[in-house]
């Protein structure tokens, strides 16, 4: 049959098909997120299999692996004990707590690793939410903005003393970023980066991280901070203050359900547009590979693949270690 027209004729054999693959991941592309909690005990999480809760010292055992690896990044989240929780989560900036010893032991023995910190008050707040919080009398919960970033901003400014590299406020409230921006300035973190969730969904991929943290919301729900997940009009106005108020990266989370939204902020923004590959996609994988109905490897290089295709520059995975240990080895 005559056809001068064959596209299979560039898919025909493996080197043609790598010298015209249009999107590679690499190491480099992925940031490493790690749970960490007080005491000498590295806890396997039930919630998120393959995952740990780590102690101080395996967390820097952990991110020095990955960073052997060639995972230049990690970001750090606490699980913080419920008697420091408080109302007005005071332990968030705690020059002494959890975070700042964490991160002053990875720069001190990882000095090349960029170590990137949450900022959000749910591991520390007594409610478990994002913000702090008001009941009304009638039992209604009502998120404060305002006094919300005075929290915030002693947070990062906690973070930035104890050497961070990058803030990431993940808490989504209004004008945070350019209040943290003008905190950090103002006491001469000019260099600290501010990596922002910028278009934070209301997901329900959610459930495994706040079970790694014990961090669920005792009443209400996220729905008045996080975004309404039918909208993405609503990505491009928080991109636009986003920008405004000083943010150097921009995030999209989740991530896999979500590629119109990357795609739509990397159409739109200068800014390196990063992806968080939340614990419900991870946990879907795991458990279809667990149950044989899927390959682990080609899986999460797929899922990778299509999160850096839709425009993501940096991907948060909880994958990071190993592809980048499948990537040393070839893939």
């Amino acid at each position: 049959m005559y056809m001068h027209i064959r596209p299979r004729r560039n898919r025909k054999n493996p080197a043609i098909r790598a010298m015209l693959k249009e999107t590679i991941v690499t190491p480099a592309d992925l940031i490493y997120p790690l749970f960490v909690q007080e005491g000498d005990l590295d806890e396997p999480l039930s919630s998120m299999p393959g995952c740990v809760r780590w102690s101080i010292e395996g967390l820097v055992k952990e991110a020095e692996s990955a960073h052997k690896l060639g995972v230049l990044a990690v970001v750090v989240f606490p699980a913080i004990k419920e008697e420091l929780k408080t109302p007005n989560s005071e332990e968030s900036y705690n020059d002494d707590g959890l975070i700042p010893r964490v991160i002053k032991r990875l720069k001190q023995e990882i000095p090349t690793l960029q170590v990137i910190t949450d900022v959000a008050l749910d591991p520390y707040n007594s409610e478990g939410h994002d913000g702090l919080v008001m009941i009304g009398a009638s039992g209604e919960v009502e998120i404060l903005n305002d006094a919300t970033i005075e929290v915030l901003c002693k947070q990062a400014l906690c973070h930035a003393r104890a050497g961070a590299d990058i803030v990431a406020p993940s808490d989504m409230m209004d004008g945070r970023v350019e209040a943290i921006r003008k905190t950090l300035d103002t006491e001469g973190y000019q260099n600290i980066s501010i990596m922002s969730y910028t278009a934070k969904y209301a997901s329900a991929f959610y459930g495994p991280f706040r079970g790694a943290l014990n961090s669920t919301p005792k009443a209400g729900d996220k729905k008045t901070y996080q975004m309404e997940t039918a909208n993405s009009r609503e990505a491009l106005h928080e991109l636009e203050l986003d920008e405004q108020e000083g943010a150097d990266f921009v995030i999209v989370k989740p991530a896999g359900p979500y590629l119109d939204i990357i795609a739509m902020l990397r159409e739109n923004t200068y800014l390196p547009v990063v992806a968080y590959q939340v614990s419900g996609e991870y946990l879907m994988m795991k458990s279809a590979v667990k149950d044989g109905w899927l390959d682990e490897k080609s899986v999460v290089i797929e899922s990778l693949t299509s999160i850096k295709r839709a425009g993501a520059d940096i991907i948060l995975t909880y994958f990071a270690k190993d592809f980048a240990t499948w990537y040393r080895e070839g893939l």
